[in-house]
């Protein structure tokens, strides 16, 4: 029997219900994202999204490896934790080595051991941060996410195609509430569990036996996230700035203040994921395994082109010198 539908239904039911609770409830625990220099919304809007996310791949893990929840679990409370408590960047990077290495332990790859582990592991805490980047405006984190995990399910099989399904559903119920104007937002909870279940099926996708070139192509999904960790990185040091200082200098930041509307800024992002999820799948089907390596090295070498040419890669003059360091707005 195909579980497909039935996992879409109960994942999207289930993060559609999970959300709107957690809405009610970070405004009772004061779980809340308050307006401030890097904050580009006017009133407290409620964090926690991610439990709603969270829900919908319980669905999916119940479906499919339970065990997948532990490191997804603990990426959202180490997020959720940063929410409440703000913890020092020392304190977020080891708890995110933590569940990059928890990852690594539920899945395997094709990659012999211990290599594969520590780029399972990797991969993650890259994603983990690349998520919490793009969380930035309305809908784009949960959008460009949606879509990924769409192609996902229709790259993978088995147990990886049913826990793509459930993060898709899972996006979409969190969009519900999170479109403009929002009325929650995935927090770095949200963020470090999509991430997360992002990398856990990237590595499915490198399990043995996979196709060769259903493998390279599932890269270009994570185009998006760790481009904008990359470029983030030569825009602080071209600033002197520290690397987890926050900024809004981002792409969509920019295309705001050249007078994009945000719902456009975040539109270009999930357009661009969109494109992507159109090249893998036709990379994965390709006869060559050759194209989807020539495609992957064509996008970044697009990308950071891009960038350079429209002036992404370049430091922020305007930084408000007030603002807060830990806090990128999620």
């Amino acid at each position: 029997m195909n579980r497909t539908l039935p996992v879409f239904c109960g994942a999207l039911g289930a993060s559609i219900l999970t959300t709107r609770f957690a809405t009610r409830l970070a405004r009772k625990l004061g779980v809340v994202d308050r307006p401030g220099p890097l904050k580009p919304q006017s009133l407290e809007v409620p964090y926690l999204g991610g439990t709603g996310v969270l829900a919908g791949l319980a669905v999916g893990a119940a479906a499919s490896q339970p065990v997948l929840l532990v490191p997804m679990g603990m990426a959202t409370a180490l997020g959720t934790a940063d929410d409440y408590l703000d913890l020092p960047a020392s304190v977020r990077i080891a708890g995110q080595i933590a569940v990059g290495s928890a990852a690594a332990l539920v899945v395997g790859t094709k990659i012999p051991s211990p290599f594969g582990q520590t780029l399972v592991a990797g991969t993650t805490v890259l994603l983990m941060n690349g998520l919490n980047l793009i969380d930035g405006l309305d809908g784009l984190a949960g959008g460009t996410s949606a879509v990924a995990a769409g192609a996902l399910a229709l790259l993978l099989a088995q147990d990886g195609r049913l826990q793509a399904t459930a993060l898709a559903a899972g996006c979409l119920g969190f969009l519900v509430y999170n479109r403009p104007p929002a009325r929650i937002y995935l927090g770095d909870g949200g963020s470090y569990l999509v991430g997360t279940a992002i990398s856990l099926l990237l590595a499915s996708a490198w399990r043995k036996g996979s196709e060769p070139q259903a493998s390279v192509a599932s890269l270009l999904l994570a185009a998006v996230p760790v481009a904008e960790v990359a470029f983030a990185v030569v825009r602080r040091r071209r600033a002197g700035s520290a690397l987890f200082a926050g900024d809004r200098g981002h792409p969509y930041d920019r295309l705001v203040r050249r007078g994009w509307s945000r719902s456009a800024a975040a539109g270009v992002y999930v357009a661009a994921e969109a494109a992507l999820a159109g090249v893998a799948l036709a990379a994965a089907r390709s006869r060559s395994q050759a194209t989807p390596l020539v495609l992957a090295a064509a996008v970044t070498a697009g990308l950071f082109g891009l960038a350079a040419v429209t002036g992404m890669l370049e430091p922020e003059p305007d930084i408000p010198p007030d603002a807060d360091p830990q806090t990128e707005r999620g």
